[in-house]
């Protein structure tokens, strides 16, 4: 197939350089434009990144010139899709635009993502909201479109969520999250604050975790969103660890599962028919992987199963105070909770002929 093109806007902060790595070597997309505040303007892209990702900076992306965050300079790009790392205070005014004026775009920004008519993508767990893009497109009269990643923390939940609540049913969930320093960007978190030390408090978190979770979880139903009858409660935290959101998640069950066995077996097994005949080249063979070691998973040992793509459950038990099972499940939170969801939706729609 005839590669696609797409830029990253936002490009040298830690989600848009996870973009740019995962876009290198990527058979369906061809990076053509990198953007970023103005201070990095007008630079080559290896000199205005501060690179600090495992992978080093593609050597081909060094000498791209880095564009203005500019509706009228993306659109001079002809880029068939745009993903967006641009903080939330620009990301609304700048996506709007770009998809009324034919523009996809898919983006990590938190604005818009509970709006009724914008996909709010799993891929795995909700892949057929999709089917909003084009209610989306008759009710605001945009030519393109806005798909939205989830919260980091919310990607990584509703993996395991989703086969446990098609199976047995679920009531009430109850997570309570250690998350990483990358998830609050290059500058988010001061080192003074954060050694020796555990910050209990994400401004925002909580509510995304509880509300997100809800809409991915939920049914389409006549082109609209009918939200999981489920109840969410967390409590979010940061830790210091580099990258890997791990969360400890108690779930009220509807059926009780006849084993813990089986509990492993319906979470392992899982691989949802919405996009397994896909063929998207980031999904990963296996969404959810279980470990049986008492203290697994770690984030260190685990973060990057399938590519960073995977999350890892482990810790299963029995929880008779809320009627369910308990578990620790961790993820990548800058590649499944973000860049990498991102990418993986831009597959989606590609296959599903939305670009």
């Amino acid at each position: 197939m005839t590669k696609l093109s797409v830029g990253v806007l936002g490009a040298t902060g830690i989600v848009g350089q996870r973009l740019v790595s995962m876009l290198a070597d990527h058979p369906w997309f061809n990076l053509q434009l990198v953007t970023a505040s103005e201070k990095s303007v007008g630079k080559k892209y290896g000199e205005a990144v501060n690179w600090v990702i495992e992978k080093p900076l593609p050597s081909k992306y060094y000498d791209m010139v880095v564009e203005p965050t500019n509706v009228d300079k993306i659109l001079e790009y002809g880029v068939d899709i745009v993903f967006s790392a641009l903080p939330s205070s620009i990301a609304p005014s700048i996506e709007v635009e770009l998809a009324r004026k034919g523009v996809v775009v898919v983006s990590n920004a938190s604005p818009m993502r509970m709006d009724e008519d914008i996909p709010l993508l799993n891929p795995e767990v909700n892949a057929d909201h999709v089917e909003l893009v084009e209610v989306q497109r008759s009710k605001r009269g945009w030519s393109g479109f806005i798909v939205k990643v989830p919260n980091c923390t919310t990607a990584i939940l509703t993996l395991p969520l989703k086969p446990l609540m098609d199976e047995y049913g679920v009531g009430k969930v109850i997570v309570s999250t250690m998350q990483s320093l990358s998830g609050a960007g290059l500058r988010g978190v001061p080192s003074m604050l954060i050694l020796d030390n555990i910050i209990p408090f994400i401004e925002g978190e909580e509510w995304k975790v509880e509300n997100e979770s809800r809409k991915i979880l939920g049914r389409l139903i006549n082109h609209r969103v009918k939200y999981a009858d489920i109840g969410v409660t967390a409590s979010c935290h940061r830790v210091m660890v580099l990258e890997g959101h791990l969360e400890s998640v108690f779930v009220e069950l509807h059926r009780m599962p006849s084993s813990l066995k089986e509990v492993s077996r319906v979470l392992s097994t899982f691989k949802t028919n919405k996009i397994k005949n896909l063929n998207l080249p980031s999904a990963p063979s296996k969404p959810i992987i279980v470990r049986t070691e008492k203290d697994r998973p770690q984030p260190r040992l685990d973060r990057m199963e399938g590519n960073g793509m995977s999350v890892v459950v482990g810790r299963i038990r029995a929880d008779n105070v809320v009627n369910g099972v308990k578990f620790i499940v961790l993820g990548h939170n800058t590649i499944r909770g973000a860049a990498g969801t991102a990418v993986l939706i831009a597959e989606l729609l590609v296959a599903k002929k939305l670009v």
